[in-house]
């Protein structure tokens, strides 16, 4: 049996997944203030109707994370840059206590001028007696030689113990410094929040006898070892749109080209699927604004929700960025965006009595007829969430993926349908589709359909590999793994195949993905010929090889 476990702005929900078929599930309200309450109560409430020894595995998608970066909540962290040779100082504006060191190393690896022991001392001796107790340390080329991040890393430890110290070559191997500098940078900021979720979390599950491999889902819709984890908070960024859309995924089951929309009571997340498969964001996951080497979905999300609450006054309608309250039909206080459609489209939502008694309150209060308020806010929400859609249109036509589809297609690409995610899917949606005149689709699990792509969510493993038969030297990603080419001068891009390959079996075996290492698939393969004069001086090899975000292999599809 597979759970998954999703938490969303409003609500968290759960499903137990067994032979084809969702055998539980359950939802109940987010404590933004105790995620890790609400996960477990979700847990409880399947655990009340599956024996704990029969599951296998439990995949979570949290906010952890989303939260300390959305609400700058986390602990001061600095930031020390060895940038070496180009950009300015003013290129990189990842924190407000941003240092920079003298030292550079060249493309190749290798170190050309130190770092300057006294500038570091003086940074050193900035950020203690400020207080700040992390710091993100990241040096152009580290990926190839991470040495002048790790001096600097001993001498701040040897000196200011006090300090957690994470290096940008241990947080990513691959190429360009600003996003590995602002990937260890939220890596720092981030770290020990998430690692005190993973203790409770650790503790809470032993409490209740469950011995299965846990999971935490990916911003790429892949899943990561909750151990794995502790050392990449930030992988686990943005796993609530992965969330939808690989439930998106797995409830239609079908090649379409189609936007999936998200509709919580908070938020409402935006993805695209192209021929049955997610579109990727290229340039990595953006955080406040600032590109990441995070692989993630390309997804927004927007500020509109079925519990976004309404205003009105003097004939003006205003569809609020907040939730205050549940929905009036579920018992809430006032009329929000899920009472206007309920009463717009007859749906039956809850008790469609109490969205019609709210609506009418906030008319009179504002001198309008209800039925004139409720058209006005139903058009707000379709005008927006249709602006939105066209907006990450422009975003979207310029992502690999979809410039192929049109080559190949040789046509403007073309949607083929709306999937709705969540429960206020299922009032707005079928409205929206008619408008945008696209087929919409909801599925009766469509309420819960995050939890589900959670928990049949398969792991992913991403290896990237840099030799260079000159220095003859070559580096391995996850794990800045470095080692010397015992045949440099033979050396040659099957060789550098096999070395990525039986390094992502040696990581997978590691990482309990044993049996998924064998569907493996080549994402990158260059080779550049170095000449110096007339003679060549050796060659450059970048290889990437991958286990690509999919399903498990018992998932073969939900009943409809």
């Amino acid at each position: 049996m597979l759970i998954g476990i999703d938490v969303g702005g409003t609500y968290t929900d759960g499903v137990v997944f067994d032979r084809g078929e969702i055998i539980a599930v359950t939802k109940v309200p987010t404590d933004d203030r105790d995620i890790k309450a609400s996960v477990l109560q979700v847990l409880d409430r399947l655990l009340e109707q599956q024996p704990a020894d029969e599951i296998s595995r439990i995949v979570l998608s949290t906010t952890v994370v989303t939260n300390l970066l959305a609400t700058g909540s986390g602990e001061r962290t600095a930031v020390l840059l060895i940038p070496g040779y180009g950009l300015p100082a003013d290129a990189y504006g990842i924190s407000e206590d941003t240092f920079f060191l003298k030292g550079a190393t060249d493309f190749r690896g290798r170190e050309i001028e130190p770092i300057d022991k006294g500038e570091l001392a003086e940074a050193g001796r900035q950020i203690s007696s400020a207080g700040i107790k992390r710091v993100a340390v990241a040096a152009k080329f580290s990926n190839r030689n991470d040495s002048l991040e790790a001096k600097t890393a001993a001498y701040l430890k040897e000196n200011f113990p006090e300090i957690d110290v994470f290096l940008g070559s241990k947080t990513s191997g691959k190429l360009n410094f600003p996003r590995r500098a602002t990937t260890a940078y939220y890596t720092a900021l981030t770290s020990r929040e998430w690692n005190g979720f993973v203790d409770a979390t650790e503790e809470a599950l032993a409490e209740r006898g469950l011995q299965c491999e846990v999971h935490i889902l990916k911003a790429d819709g892949g899943t990561l070892s909750l151990d794995v984890s502790r050392s990449m908070p930030c992988e686990t960024v943005f796993s609530g749109p992965a969330a939808s859309t690989m439930g998106a995924l797995a409830v239609s089951g079908d090649k379409a080209n189609s936007v999936v929309l998200d509709i919580g009571g908070t938020t409402t997340d935006i993805a695209l699927i192209i021929d049955g498969l997610p579109l990727y964001a290229s340039k990595g996951a953006s955080i406040n604004r600032r590109y990441t080497h995070i692989d993630a979905f390309a997804v927004r999300s927007i500020a509109l929700g079925g519990d976004s609450s309404i205003k009105a006054n003097s004939g003006r309608v205003e569809v609020e960025s907040s939730r205050r309250d549940a929905a009036a039909c579920f018992g809430g206080a006032a009329a929000t965006v899920t009472d206007a459609f309920n009463c717009k489209f007859n749906l039956h939502i809850g008790d469609p009595s109490l969205s019609a008694g709210a609506l009418r309150e906030l008319a009179d209060r504002a001198g309008m007829d209800p039925e004139e308020l409720g058209a006005a806010v139903v058009d707000t929400v379709i005008g927006r969430l249709r602006d939105s859609i066209q907006a990450m249109f422009k975003e979207w036509e310029n992502e690999p993926a979809y410039k192929v589809w049109e080559v190949i297609n040789k046509r403007k690409f073309t949607l083929d349908k709306i999937i709705g995610i969540g429960a206020a899917s299922r009032a707005i949606v079928p409205e929206l589709a008619r408008v945008m005149k696209i087929e919409p689709y909801i599925h009766r699990y469509s309420d819960v359909a995050n939890a589900l792509g959670a928990a049949v969510a398969r792991p992913t493993l991403s290896v990237s590999l840099h030799a260079d038969t000159q220095t003859r030297q070559y580096n391995l990603d996850p794990g800045g793994v470095k080692g010397s080419l015992d045949n440099a001068g033979k050396f040659q891009m099957e060789d550098a195949r096999q070395m990525a390959r039986r390094y992502l079996e040696q990581i997978g075996s590691e990482r309990g993905m044993s049996s998924y290492v064998k569907e493996t698939s080549f994402f990158m393969e260059e080779q550049f010929n170095m000449i110096r004069g007339w003679d060549g001086t050796g060659k450059l090899f970048d290889v990437g090889i991958q286990v690509a975000p999919g399903f498990v292999e018992e998932f073969k599809g939900v009943k409809a």
